[in-house]
């Protein structure tokens, strides 16, 4: 007999969350992932999902995923805890026909919500399953140490903040050339803030609360994982290079457009500009 427990999705997410306060971007309840799944995933478990599921409202409808479900990261539990107790710390939903509400059909044992930025990750899902064609599968946010150092003292514009990713490390142009998206600063856990990451999230796979956190996507928990650890790995680069004086020298706008050349991806037009 099959045991949620044991599920890819289960195991995946106990792992990304291990891993992600490992890196020290999660503290104490910080971060929150959430990953849609297919019926098809869900279908070997249902005799393990409650009889009488939890009917929560939803502040923001979210018609474009009437129906889709959900694995998502619980409000108030930490990230350490997640692999002790995947039960109490992970939430497993349905959201409703009519795209109004959903139901908790699995997890959060002893009580308690899906993440509070719940609106923020579906009104994200929605657009990047519009704009990759179905393929991105995985909202992450975490409290990535360097990026956010890195949003007190850089301009907060895109091309800007994406350029000097790139010069940090030659990789990143590869990973994200659409480059990174930024909001201004806004409150939590607000429909507002949500809805201005999902517009920037049309144009890019990682989006930057300044002097909080980022936002990261991709089709699987570890494209999410590896994005955001590619431009955590370039800020922290970029931090050290400031503390020793700036830079003297940097990949220029000819190598980043050779780059581009050679491994087949279209840079950002705008963090092109010198």
């Amino acid at each position: 007999m099959q045991n949620i427990l044991n599920s890819w999705f289960i195991q995946g997410m106990a792992k990304a969350t291990g891993d992600m306060w490992l890196k020290g971007w999660d503290e104490r309840n910080g971060g929150n992932i959430s990953l849609r799944l297919d019926a098809e995933d869900v279908e070997p478990y249902r005799s393990e999902l409650s009889q009488t599921p939890r009917f929560v409202a939803l502040s923001q409808p979210a018609e474009a995923l009437a129906g889709g479900w959900f694995l998502v990261t619980g409000s108030g539990k930490f990230f350490r805890n997640v692999q002790l107790d995947p039960a109490d710390n992970l939430a497993l939903l349905q959201i409703s026909d009519d795209g109004m509400a959903y139901r908790i059909h699995w997890g959060l044992i002893d009580g308690g919500l899906p993440t509070s930025e719940l609106a923020a990750h579906f009104q994200s899902h929605a657009v990047r399953k519009q704009v990759s064609q179905g393929k991105d599968r995985v909202i992450m946010h975490c409290h990535a140490t360097n990026l956010i150092a890195l949003s007190y003292v850089l301009p907060l514009d895109n091309a800007t903040f994406t350029r000097k990713l790139w010069e940090g490390s030659t990789e990143c142009l590869v990973v994200f050339p659409d480059g990174i998206g930024i909001v201004p600063w806004k409150v939590p856990g607000t429909d507002d803030i949500g809805s201005a990451t999902a517009e920037q999230m049309r144009s890019h796979s990682l989006v930057l609360w300044p002097h909080h956190g980022i936002f990261g996507t991709g089709p699987t928990l570890d494209d999410a994982f590896g994005l955001i650890d590619t431009a955590e790995k370039s800020s922290e680069i970029l931090v050290k290079v400031y503390a020793m004086g700036g830079m003297k020298q940097t990949i220029t706008r000819v190598e980043l457009v050779a780059l581009g050349e050679r491994f087949g991806v279209s840079p950002l037009a705008e963090a092109l500009k010198d």
